[in-house]
């Protein structure tokens, strides 16, 4: 009788199993996409336009060369998009890994919005798993005459989330982390800055460092080229396929919301980001801007249906020869350092040759991707020993430097990605050194041949690095330590300095997280 029993709780539980395993899968829906939509294309013909009256005027007295100017604060960062937005007459295309549903969405939405009623077109592609933007938000924005948006690879909105990613995961883990805005096809904006408040210093109780250029001349015509084939590519589905079940009235209140939101900024963040002195100076002229050729550098949008190869990372054996080439100083900012075995070669064979290596990322305490800490620090000796010199960002840093104009407290995580080589050379992009961006994800960025801006940008990076930094070292018996230098004193730490006790016992948990995913 008893094996009668356990038989038949045997055979319930398998038909329970059965049942869960047949609702996961039958349950994880799919989007279409080989859904027919309409390719479109940069409107190259904006001559008559204020901005390319403007540019042709500078590209004319500076040898056709492109111009840049570096965006360190948040708040120069916001206001240029803002003022762009402003001035432009033909077109807007806006590329980013993720938008949310903040303050600085709803100004960015409500700006957009606003242009569009001028008559300008507005192309938007968002990654649509990290963005929080509602798509009631987003279908304000996308049933605008002048206003289509596009999600890349986006996850079925029918059923569990969850289960619609996990079930698709091998094609719903491959991101587009390209970040790019052009305006009128002569102006552009590329970096590491996402549409949220904490890229733009409007985030209470902590700040990230980030870094983007403002480019006009060629450049932004190349990063309007990748845009186009982004665009065009068969992951990216107008919104309308994925958010095929929103009520009316759900749209009206997200409209109401961004109204309201945008109403209510004019007066504060929106002046205060757009009238910002670098950007009057940007957009008066008086800033001077840095003369240089550069180059455009992305992954292809077939990257993320390939199979993980080193023939799809195209950014990053760009740059690897770009580094590989350097004859005395490489200075690489990341806020995530995955090297693997291979890059702890690559940058051995460097110091090797006598290059000083500097490398900046995150300390545990600064990191938002505790996994990601938990797959670096393994490499932090190896490193050491090849030669790098390692620092890492101090998470109670308080940035003083006036270039970047912020002075708020809190925790500061550092989010820009850099490369600078020879200070000749300046990478900057959505690239950062860890197998995500390498091998998962597409990337883009430009290659700038400007000695003048790469050492002002140097300088800029080494001197934060005894204000707001901890330099990793061995010490005597081969064990880490970390020094600073707080308040004109030197300090040394012996173990992973400012983070608490749990964050160390979830750093030490998440080493089970397979290093090919950070």
């Amino acid at each position: 009788m008893s094996n009668n029993k356990n038989s038949e709780i045997s055979r319930r539980l398998n038909l329970l199993l059965f049942v869960f395993a047949s609702t996961v899968i039958g349950g994880c829906a799919t989007i279409p996409f080989d859904q027919p939509k309409e390719s479109s294309y940069a409107i190259t013909d904006t001559s008559d336009t204020v901005i390319a009256r403007d540019v042709s005027d500078w590209t004319s007295a500076n040898g056709n060369l492109s111009g840049f100017y570096p965006l360190l604060s948040g708040m120069d960062a916001f206001g240029a998009r803002l003022r762009l937005i402003e001035s432009a007459e033909r077109s807007i295309d806006a590329q980013y890994f993720l938008m949310k549903n903040d303050a600085a969405g709803r100004i960015f939405s409500g700006a957009l919005l606003a242009a569009a009623d001028r008559g300008v077109r507005v192309r938007f592609l968002l990654d649509d798993v990290f963005t929080t933007a509602n798509d009631e938000g987003l279908t304000v924005l996308d049933q605008h005459a002048n206003i289509e948006v596009r999600l890349f690879n986006p996850i079925a909105r029918s059923g569990i989330a969850y289960l619609n990613f996990f079930g698709d995961f091998k094609q719903a883990n491959r991101r587009m982390h390209n970040k790019s805005f052009t305006v009128d096809n002569k102006i552009t904006i590329v970096g590491g800055r996402n549409i949220a408040d904490e890229y733009f210093e409007l985030q209470e109780g902590g700040e990230f460092l980030d870094f983007d250029v403002i480019g006009i001349g060629p450049v932004a015509a190349d990063v309007a080229e990748v845009f186009d084939t982004f665009w065009n590519h068969s992951r990216s589905v107008p919104l309308e396929v994925v958010a095929d079940n929103i009520k009316p009235g759900d749209v009206e209140n997200a409209r109401s919301e961004i109204a309201a939101g945008f109403d209510q900024s004019s007066q504060s963040i929106y002046a205060t980001a757009v009238n910002s002195p670098v950007i009057s100076h940007l957009f008066d002229g008086a800033l001077l801007l840095y003369p240089a050729p550069a180059e455009v550098i992305t992954d292809d949008p077939e990257k993320l249906v390939q199979e993980i190869s080193e023939t799809q990372q195209t950014l990053v054996n760009h740059l690897a020869v770009v580094a590989a080439e350097a004859d005395s100083e490489i200075i690489v900012v990341t806020p995530y350092f995955v090297p693997g075995k291979a890059g702890v070669a690559f940058w051995r064979d460097i110091a090797a040759r006598g290059v000083k290596v500097t490398i900046l990322t995150n300390s545990l305490a600064s990191n938002n991707h505790v996994a990601v800490h938990s797959g670096y620090a393994k490499y932090r000796q190896p490193m050491i020993e090849a030669g790098v010199a390692l620092y890492e960002m101090r998470a109670n840093a308080v940035s003083n430097q006036p270039e970047r104009g912020s002075n708020s407290p809190g925790i500061v995580t550092l989010h820009s990605k850099a490369v600078i080589v020879d200070r000749e050379f300046l990478f900057v992009g959505s690239l950062n050194m860890d197998p995500r961006s390498i091998d998962i994800n597409s990337e883009m960025g430009a290659v700038i041949r400007s000695p003048q801006l790469a050492s002002k940008l140097a300088d800029i990076v080494m001197t934060g690095l005894s204000e707001s930094t901890y330099r990793v070292e061995l010490d005597e018996n081969g064990k880490l330590q970390w020094r600073g230098l707080i308040d004109g004193t030197e300090v040394i730490e012996t173990s992973e300095p400012l983070a608490s006790g749990w964050r160390r016992f979830n750093a030490f948990m998440q080493k089970i997280v397979p290093e090919s995913q950070l």
